[in-house]
């Protein structure tokens, strides 16, 4: 018998599983479901959530590279580690249905995605 309670999306996928591929590939997945998703607010929340995370983490990395080359070999890894991290953590709470709001990036996603 199939789950009620498990709400499908724009994709036809069930909300937890397209919510966990918005951070699947960072700002990529994050922009592209935004985009896509029209139906599920649960879905926007996270496709907003992993762009404004992602896409600033990004412009610092870029940012450090091509201004400055030394500080980019210490700025770099540190924020490889912080995107590892977030990236299971926010993965892993939207598979699981949560709502998981990051300070700041938390509060932003909600007032957008409602």
């Amino acid at each position: 018998m199939e789950d009620k309670s498990k709400k499908t999306t724009t994709l036809g996928l069930d909300e937890n599983i397209e919510g966990a591929l918005c951070y699947s590939l960072g700002l990529i997945t994050g922009i592209i479901l935004l985009l896509i998703e029209k139906e599920s607010k649960f879905v926007r929340f996270h496709a907003i959530q992993s762009t404004s995370v992602f896409l600033p983490l990004f412009l610092i990395q870029m940012f450090t590279f091509v201004l400055f080359t030394f500080a980019s070999l210490i700025i770099s890894p540190i924020i490889v580690i912080i995107e590892i991290i977030l990236w299971i953590l926010l993965m892993y709470r939207a598979f699981k249905g949560e709502r998981y709001k990051l300070p700041m990036f938390g509060n932003f996603a909600e007032s957008l995605s409602e």
